[in-house]
């Protein structure tokens, strides 16, 4: 036996003093623990509201003492279960949204024609249109027999799909219907602006229609906006269920298809995995697009540079402590920052907010510091450059792969990864940050910035951890990293390796040397895989450490430089230049691969990019500048990916 009463009304009226009705209509509702929607406007009211049968009756008499809803006449049908989770009274411009000013469905309404009278006209077989003004998935339950539909999803969409009607329809019998009637009165009024000139709405909808006639020249059932889907003629629930993600009606059949999955997809939604990965890369790359266009780096900004006092300056005066960390900057060009209030503090209250949000949030309040200030080890300053404007990188990033834990990016060149000398915005950090929003994706790893390829990012830091943990294992536990470089001369051997230590202190453009004494450990492996006639090589190389610049010391060290290295190149010069223009040729080194262990399904993934042209075997080797392509998502940018079904 049922035991839940629901209503569904609508009413247009002009309506006032929706504030306090709406505090009232909530306050009873509550009190009579009724569930549902009230949707109120200065045009009227539209409901659906279920509970117990007294109750409801409460709720009527209430809302048919308000002027202008005497006549309130709902749509009754019974459940027997609650169809709706909470109770909601709302203030709406419109009660059913719309969007086309200028219609009045109070004071100019279509002509109606009611159920027993349209039955009659069908049964006669009248020469009309039945026009459906419900959205697609609504019609997908069932609608009348050849009644004309207008693939809309949304009732906003209705104004231009009758503007593609045929004209002979204009001057022919239209009988317009919806689920209640709600929408009828304001498609009405509207087509006949539009020149329509014989319209009727089907009175009380199919509801009314069901209520009085049944399933006569109707086939399947009618779809309803609560928990209950679908009603049939009678007017009692169905078995139908609505997918979460695309609304789709689904049937007892269709809801037993593997592929439905409650809240997550159905036989009409459901992607693979991998249709899915590219939905969502073509998403982050059109994101990328809109950023970099025009780069946020190229208009003029302030520039806030973050330093850090250390130990050695404690005590010292804040110009002394300049001076000496960032000593080429001659100091008088710091006092001067400094009388211009371009040394700034992050004031006492921003310092302790900073604190207590873990110093993720950045916050603006900072003041003016004097050049003899004494500074303390641990403090931050910030050096503030007004009317920045960064140079323009090769923007042509490509996500090949994402999930919940990991980026895989393809890294064009020349780009900077952190934000560093000239760079700040214009760096790959920067723009992945803005593409991924509040998150701030981590590298994993480095690449210089005149270097391409393949990099590792972790969603957050917990993940940056795991991964970075690897980077210490050997084999298939740890990072697997593999280049190709076009190089200078020819190596007598075709397997060669080269462990001299590197310096760890930057010399001129940020360069790194051999250091036998003090330098850090390194240790690279290289395999000759072609010797060209031009006099260059191409080689695959595999770093088993990863010092700053380790590879392109190595091979300048080795006698084989790089081809279009700008700092490390051939005769033993050390170039002046750190990252170069984007109109100079192009650094020959290549990220080309890159496996890792994931970090949740503790799966092997393996990827690789596709040769460059200078990288390619069977063609001749031109050395110029590599032309930079609309950013997009290649198919076939990633060779493989092991255990992730690619």
């Amino acid at each position: 036996m049922t035991s839940i009463t629901n209503i569904a009304a609508y009413k247009f009226a002009t309506l006032t003093g929706l504030k306090p009705l709406r505090e009232r209509l909530a306050d009873r509702c509550k009190a009579w623990k009724l569930k549902g929607t009230i949707l109120l406007s200065t045009e009227g009211i539209n409901l659906f509201v279920a509970g117990d049968q007294p109750e409801i009756d409460l709720l009527l008499n209430e809302l048919r003492s308000v002027p202008g809803l005497e006549e309130l006449e709902p749509k009754v049908s019974q459940s027997s279960d609650q169809p709706f989770r909470r109770m909601l009274v709302k203030i709406k411009k419109e009660i059913i949204a719309f969007g086309v000013e200028g219609i009045d469905p109070v004071n100019r309404p279509a002509p109606k024609l009611s159920a027993h009278e349209l039955k009659k006209w069908l049964d006669e077989g009248r020469p009309i249109t039945l026009l459906d003004t419900r959205n697609d998935y609504e019609i997908q339950l069932g609608t009348f027999e050849n009644a004309l539909t207008l693939d809309i999803d949304h009732f906003r969409q209705f104004p231009d799909a009758v503007r593609t009607l045929p004209e002979t329809l204009k001057h022919q019998p239209i009988v317009m219907f919806c689920t209640g009637g709600i929408r009828c009165e304001k498609a009405g009024p509207f087509m006949e602006r539009e020149g329509y000139d014989n319209i009727f709405q089907l009175d009380g909808g199919i509801l009314k229609y069901f209520e009085e006639c049944g399933s006569a020249h109707y086939n399947g059932e009618c779809f309803v906006f609560d928990q209950r889907v679908g009603v049939d003629p009678s007017l009692h629930e169905s078995e139908m269920t609505q997918c979460y993600v695309c609304q789709t009606p689904l049937s007892p059949e269709e809801q037993q298809d593997e592929r439905f999955v409650e809240a997550q997809s159905c036989p009409y939604c459901f992607v693979t995995s991998q249709e899915q990965q590219s939905r969502i890369l073509v998403q982050r790359h059109e994101a990328l697009r809109k950023i970099v266009a025009p780069l946020p780096g190229s208009q003029p900004y302030e520039n806030e540079r973050p330093i850090n006092v250390s130990a050695e300056f404690d005590g010292r005066s804040l110009i002394d402590f300049l001076s000496g960390i960032l000593g080429q900057i001659p100091r008088d060009e710091w006092q001067r920052a400094c009388d211009e209030g371009r040394i700034r503090k992050r004031t006492a209250a921003s310092q302790l907010r900073r604190l207590a949000r873990g110093k993720r949030t950045r916050n603006n309040e900072t003041e003016a510091v004097a050049a003899q200030q004494i500074v303390r080890a641990g403090e931050q300053y910030l050096h503030v450059l007004p009317g920045t404007c960064e140079p323009d990188v090769n923007v042509d990033i490509r996500i090949v792969y994402e999930d919940e834990a990991v980026i895989v990016v393809h890294k064009p060149a020349p780009l900077p990864i952190h934000p560093c000398g000239r760079f700040n915005r214009n760096t790959l950090q920067y723009l992945l940050s803005q593409v991924y929003s509040p998150q701030s994706p981590r590298p994993a790893h480095r690449l210089d910035a005149n270097t391409s390829g393949l990099m590792l990012f972790a969603r957050t830091r917990h993940f940056a951890t795991i991964l970075q943990r690897q980077f210490e294992l050997s084999g298939n536990d740890g990072i697997e990293k593999r280049y190709l470089a076009r190089v200078h001369g020819h190596p007598l051997n075709d397997t060669f390796r080269c462990t001299l230590p590197i310096s760890d202190e930057p010399g001129q453009a940020g360069s790194r040397q051999i250091d036998l004494e003090q330098g850090q450990p390194a240790d690279t492996e290289f395999l000759v895989l072609e010797r060209f006639p031009d006099g260059t090589s191409l080689l695959e190389v595999i770093p088993h450490t990863g010092r700053t610049n380790q590879i392109r010391v190595h091979l300048w060290h080795l006698g084989h430089p790089i081809c279009g290295d700008a700092t490390y190149k051939q005769g033993d010069v050390v170039g002046d230049t750190q990252t170069v223009s984007i109109d100079e040729p192009q650094l020959c080194l290549l990220a080309q691969r890159i496996g890792f262990t994931h970090p949740l399904t503790k799966q092997r993934m393996v990827f690789e990019a596709d040769c460059p042209p200078w990288a390619d075997r069977t063609v001749g080797f031109t050395h110029e500048k590599e032309a930079v392509t609309e950013t997009q998502f290649p198919s076939d940018a990633v060779r493989g990916a092991d255990d992730i079904g690619r």
